[in-house]
């Protein structure tokens, strides 16, 4: 991610206020993207143009904002986004953009830590750590509209039913003369916005843009080999950027967007504590029944063949 501003709240009897934002000098266009209803159609593409002019004009101004923020601000939060242009096989070129709280010390300290990522890249190996417990937040995959079998998984109707079999036998009484919120109905199923605690991370690396070759290499399996398997994976590709491996499944399609965070529990369990070390990561083919882990080995195995 990259960091292209600052916020600062301030409490009020209704909650948190935005007293003050300072943003970058530059914006990646796909975050410009991010403000434009149609990128292509529109005709100037001048958003924070003034912003920027009036910065340039007024040097002194930056620092203005940010004081202001020391003075009178009890939240700091920077305002960061994601790099879509990194991933060459994703459609969407707007970028993610969210804010993320910064925590620890006092406001002045916050403020100098925010303002010191700017235009910066916030590697995921400076906020996590492996066998560090994360919290995974994002939409589950979308299945439409369902009905109460598939959505609820409500047993069907007997044989031979009269006007319909997959349905809800009664759903209520005469009187109250209205169906309750506990009666199984059908409607939208998947594409719910899902929060999963505690996942696990296994191992921590940097794709194939970087010139690394042994991501998914082992002590007991000390084969020079990349996290990708064989063929890429499956509606995704190759692993070109940093990566994760969690404990479990994520929610959500391929390329969809999901967020991490730190985990909110303080943690006990002797199952969470414990330090797991990966023996064996299997990179054969996800595309069928794989059999090699590597091109060599499977070249190896079949010999010269016909060019």
């Amino acid at each position: 991610m990259k960091v292209v501003g600052l916020v600062g709240y301030i409490e009020t009897p209704r909650g948190l206020r935005a007293l003050a934002t300072v943003w970058a000098n530059h914006l990646d266009q796909g975050t410009m993207r991010r403000f434009y209803k149609n990128w292509m159609n529109s005709k100037n593409k001048k958003a924070f143009s003034r912003y920027q002019a009036e910065n340039a004009k007024d040097p002194k101004r930056v620092e203005v904002q940010l004081n202001r923020i020391r003075k009178y601000c009890t939240v700091v939060r920077a305002i960061a986004h994601t790099q879509h242009n990194l991933m060459t096989n994703l459609r969407q070129k707007k970028n993610n953009v969210f804010e993320v709280q910064i925590n620890g010390g006092s406001i002045a300290d916050k403020v100098n830590f925010g303002y010191g990522f700017f235009e910066k890249e916030l590697r995921i190996d400076q906020v996590f750590g492996e066998q560090e417990l994360i919290d995974v937040v994002g939409v589950t995959k979308g299945h439409g509209f369902a009905g109460v079998m598939k959505r609820w998984g409500v047993r069907h109707l007997q044989k031979k039913s009269h006007r319909g079999y997959r349905k809800v036998g009664c759903i209520g009484a005469w009187h109250p003369a209205r169906v309750a919120w506990t009666v199984a109905r059908a409607g939208q199923d998947g594409y719910y916005h899902r929060t999963e605690l505690n996942k696990k991370i296994y191992r921590m690396g940097r794709g194939e843009r970087y010139g690394t070759k042994n991501s998914a290499t082992t002590q007991t399996d000390i084969t020079e080999k990349n996290i990708t398997p064989m063929g890429g994976f499956p509606h995704y590709g190759v692993v070109r950027d940093d990566f994760l491996i969690v404990k479990g499944c994520v929610v959500g399609p391929k390329k969809r967007f999901i967020m991490l965070r730190k985990s909110m529990m303080v943690q006990t369990s002797r199952i969470h504590l414990e330090q797991v070390a990966l023996k064996f990561i299997d990179t054969s083919s996800k595309l069928g029944h794989g059999r090699f882990q590597t091109t060599a080995e499977k070249d190896t195995f079949y010999g010269r063949r016909k060019e």
